[in-house]
């Protein structure tokens, strides 16, 4: 249980590593994960440490198998992956696995560069032959294709016929560009140009991009070499690709036959040429992980490596490292592991330093309370040692939670949603889903859990399931008793049929026979004044449950005073607190509780408001005569209370700062007075002090071997800190103002429990009005249509708002609870995570400090 309520205890050592045994050792440590490896050259460039070539040589290996994962993902082909977790390879293994990968990168180029080139030229061929084909069609199209007349005009009527041979040239040309191309011919050429196109129907594949694009061929009919000119460079601007093409049918016919037998040939090399490369990637993802993750664990361990220092003789590495105390055992194992791995004789050493560091902020986590735990971390790490809020959080987020969103109904969907994620967690984690969204819901599946386990018992305490309530047990109040008393006076039958609202008087025997078993009666919801009663009952259970939680959080900062040895923070801080606190909020639970004891139904309305008497306290003001006392000596118990709880503020406020600067005068005066220069006193000086003070720590250290330097008592005998009354005074009077305000603040702030509740529950009865009623408002087959309807909008809408929505603001509103409301009572946060050295953060690709 201590592993919960606080940190673990954490040491520094110092690891002496021999160099052959060094790397097996870092290897076994990754393993276990319960090291912090420290900088120990934070001035050395980092292209400057031992171990630089072997890190860059594992991230050229590492850049190498990317390429090789990308072929494999651009293939379609699915990598394998068993879950095996392979052992480092040894240092030796690197030129072997070096050697593997270069020739399968090398290989895996040369066939991309081939078949590439291959591809290219099949693409030539295929555009060429659907060029031949096409300029065939347009020539079988003109009567003469190598002739054309044109009419030049001299004098009217006079006309002159001279044959003229047209050049022209055919290509290929991307399909969205045929507009622009053929308008900017036209205008370059002035009308001079005559223009055929037509679209290839299937689309063709870039060798360069795998892309299929749509292409169209086209031929372009002019005179003459400076039209030639411009229409080549037009061409070439538009990146169409031209190809030659034979005047005479014959020719074209040949060359047809030509182009077709190449393609034949180039379509079995390509085939061919395919084969191979997926058999080489299929082979590589059968393994294409493992090596991912023995060269990433070596580059890890390497870059750990180049955090240590090298000892003069070059055989020896030095580490420090941050580990917690109860794992020394383990550590020691592996270290001894790893030695006989290396087949090194000389063991490697474990020493234990003593520093006036703060060491980092560890707390053991398991699947359950890592959601948790994940919680507090993000309002702060928590400090050295303190109480870690995690194990009350528990219990107190999910019922706080609970407390806005009670709900039977949908308490039950989200514990049934949760059971789901719980339950098939396994397979869930080994589908590794990259879906953001999806991770962080499937996290937090035991709050989740316990959020709709909390619902339910809520939803049964306020007996609201789906807006509804379920009457089991019978109503606790009857109208029986008070139609039989008043047959002849009000309640008559007539009454009855004609009047919608009557008053049940609990005042009348029989009438109120006797609270509900458990949770509100039933029959409240068809009450007219339900919003009232609701509104007054989960109102003041809102300030019961928040005060509660603000002095339990000030109670836990007593455990933290007496583990960090800080009695005056006992005297002046938590107990002036919690005296505040109570005599003031404490004492208005009291009298909430007792009011509901004191009256019953007859004297209810002789009861007074808490909220009169409450402001009535603090202006101690007790003869207004429509506020009655609620018991006798109430103005006295008042008052005194009162007055402690304004005792109270210069006690946290002045107080401690004055008995602060006191204890520093001491310390430093070493128990001695100076009059005129001269020294009188019986107590040492400050030299004696320094050796008396050095002797009882060495006595200390060979009585006590097992107690670190890093125990609150030896800080407090070893550190003499310096002491800014100025700063100290400004300190308390801002941590006493915000807690004196803060109770008032905070204890309003619980009130949203009340709102929230109220509107989850207006909303789920608004949505049933508003959407089931519908459905349940006719019979026969169309009434069961229409029900069917309104029964599946039903459904989206309250998971989609009432779920999902209501939910999160609920989850966001008890995150604010605890985090501000209760964490700021006894939580500082200001520590740093403990950032272990794992193999298994770094395959998941979580980042490291």
């Amino acid at each position: 249980m201590g592993e919960l309520l606080r940190s673990e205890e954490m040491t520094l050592a110092q690891l002496f590593l021999q160099s052959e045994a060094a790397y097996c050792c870092v290897s076994e440590l990754g393993e276990i994960g319960m090291v912090q490896f420290r900088d120990l050259n934070p001035d050395v460039n980092v292209f400057q440490r031992k171990f630089v070539n072997e890190v860059r040589r594992c991230e050229e290996m590492d850049r190498k198998l990317r390429f090789v994962e990308k072929e494999i993902k651009k293939a379609n082909i699915e990598m394998v992956d068993t879950g095996e977790n392979p052992e480092v390879p040894f240092p030796r293994d690197m030129i072997d696995l070096e050697a593997t990968f270069e020739k399968l990168e090398n290989e895996l180029k040369e066939i991309n560069t081939n078949q590439e080139a291959l591809k290219k030229n099949f693409l030539e061929l295929t555009e060429l032959k659907h060029i031949l084909r096409r300029t065939q069609q347009f020539f079988n199209e003109m009567e003469d294709p190598s002739l054309h007349e044109e009419s030049i005009l001299l004098e009217p009527g006079e006309v002159i016929r001279a044959p003229l041979r047209l050049g022209f040239v055919a290509g290929v040309i991307g399909r969205e560009r045929i507009p622009t191309f053929e308008r900017m011919l036209w205008r370059v050429c002035r009308g001079n140009v005559f223009l055929r196109q037509s679209e290839i129907e299937d689309p063709l594949e870039d060798p360069t991009t795998s892309d299929q694009v749509h292409k169209s061929v086209f031929i372009i009919f002019f005179q003459g070499d400076q039209l030639k000119n411009r229409v080549k460079k037009i061409c070439e601007g538009f990146r169409a690709t031209l190809y030659p093409c034979p005047e005479t049918p014959q020719e074209r016919k040949e060359m047809l036959a030509g182009v077709n037998a190449r393609i034949d040939d180039l379509q079995m090399v390509l085939n061919q040429t395919e084969d191979h490369r997926q058999r080489v990637l299929q082979a590589s993802a059968k393994t294409v992980r493992v090596w991912f993750i023995k060269v990433r664990k070596m580059k890890a361990i390497y870059h750990t490596l180049n955090l240590c220092n090298i000892d003069v003789t070059q055989k020896c590495l030095i580490a420090e490292v941050w580990c917690p105390v109860s794992d020394l055992d383990s550590i020691q194992f592996a270290l001894r592991r790893g030695t006989e791995k290396s087949g090194s004789t000389v063991p490697s050493i474990l020493n234990r330093m003593q520093t006036k560091q703060t060491p980092p902020t560890y707390n053991k986590t398991n699947k359950f309370t890592s959601g948790f735990q994940n919680i507090v971390d993000a309002y702060g790490i928590g400090s050295y040692r303190e109480i870690n809020p995690a194990p009350y959080t528990i219990i107190t987020f999910p019922f706080l939670f609970a407390v806005m969103f009670g709900d039977l109904g949908h308490g039950v969907l989200m514990t049934c949603a949760a059971l789901y994620l719980v339950l098939r967690e396994t397979r869930l984690i080994a589908q590794k889903n990259d879906n953001e969204m999806f991770s962080m819901v499937f996290a937090g599946r035991y709050i989740i859990l316990l959020m709709g386990v909390f619902s339910i018992y809520t939803g049964i305490i306020y007996n609201d399931c789906f807006s509804k309530s379920i009457n089991l047990f019978g109503s606790g109040w009857s109208v029986r008793p008070m139609f039989d008393s008043k047959v002849g006076g009000n309640w008559t039958f007539d009454l009855l049929n004609t009047t919608r609202v009557l008053q049940l008087d609990p005042a009348v025997d029989g009438v109120f026979k006797g609270p509900y078993p458990i949770g509100i009666d039933p029959i409240w919801n068809i009450a007219s004044n339900k919003l009232t009663f609701l509104n007054s009952f989960k109102m003041k259970m809102s300030v019961i449950l928040g005060v509660i939680h603000m002095l339990f959080g000030v109670s836990l900062s007593l455990f933290n005073h007496l583990y960090f040895q800080k009695p005056l923070n006992i005297y002046f801080g938590f107990i002036p607190e919690i005296v505040f606190m109570f005599s003031l909020f404490g004492y208005l639970i009291i009298i909430i509780f007792y009011k509901w004891v004191s009256y019953s139904a007859r004297t209810s309305r002789d009861a007074p408001s808490l909220l009169i008497a409450f402001i009535n306290m603090f202006l101690f003001s007790y003869r207004d005569p429509t506020s009655k006392p609620l018991y006798t000596g109430q103005p006295v118990v008042q008052s005194f209370l009162v007055i402690m709880a304004l005792a109270c503020v210069p006690c946290m406020l002045v107080v401690k700062t004055l008995v602060l600067r006191r204890q520093h005068m001491w310390r430093q005066n070493l128990g001695t007075q100076n009059f005129g220069g001269v020294r009188v006193g019986n107590g040492p000086t400050e030299d004696e002090a320094g050796i008396i003070q050095h002797d009882q720590l060495a006595q200390q250290s060979e009585d006590e071997p097992e107690q670190s330097l890093l125990s609150p008592a030896f800080k407090a005998r070893e550190e003499v800190e310096e002491f800014n009354f100025a700063d100290e005074a400004v300190h308390q009077a801002i941590h006493t103002i915000e807690y004196c305000l803060g109770c008032i603040s905070n204890t309003a702030s619980y009130l949203r429990l009340w709102a929230l509740s109220l509107a989850h529950a207006q909303l789920s009865e608004v949505l049933w009005t508003m959407v089931m009623r519908i459905g349940l408002s006719s019979g026969g087959l169309g009434g069961f249509v229409m029900l069917t309807v309104a029964f599946f909008f039903f459904s989206i809408l309250t998971v989609a708002i009432l779920l999902i929505m209501e939910g999160l603001s609920a989850f966001l509103h008890a995150l604010r609870l605890h985090w501000v409301e209760f964490q700021n009572k006894f939580y500082s946060g200001q520590g740093f995570k403990f950032l272990p050295f794992t193999f298994e953060s770094i395959l998941e690709g979580r980042s490291e400090e």
